[in-house]
């Protein structure tokens, strides 16, 4: 098994949005759902999930709701704003252009 990649700087936010865009979700099934889709490659753990939930909340990107699960046990879960989804729009082309440009130049001889 290998072990999980660190995460680049400036990408959680980006990937949390990803994510809430999908479906609204709490926080622990938001971190399983990235380390699943990731084929465990990331690993997202609360001490860095839950203060860019906050992060992202406070600048209405996402919006926050206590809901009951189906266990009967209450939950917040996240959902992405209108201003969220335009921002990560916003976000995935820059992503994809830096992406894009690193490809190009790592597949230089």
């Amino acid at each position: 098994m290998t072990k999980p990649a660190p995460l680049l700087q400036g990408t959680l936010d980006l990937i949390v949005l990803q994510m809430l865009r999908a479906e609204p979700t709490n926080g622990y099934d938001l971190a399983q759902r990235i380390q699943t889709v990731s084929r465990d490659v990331l690993h997202v753990n609360a001490g860095s999930l839950y203060p860019a939930l906050y992060r992202l909340e406070e600048r209405g990107l996402v919006h926050a709701a206590w809901k009951e699960t189906d266990t009967g046990r209450r939950a917040r879960v996240y959902s992405l704003t209108a201003a969220g989804r335009k921002h990560l729009a916003a976000q995935r082309a820059e992503w994809e252009r830096f992406a894009g440009a690193l490809s190009t130049i790592l597949k230089r001889a």
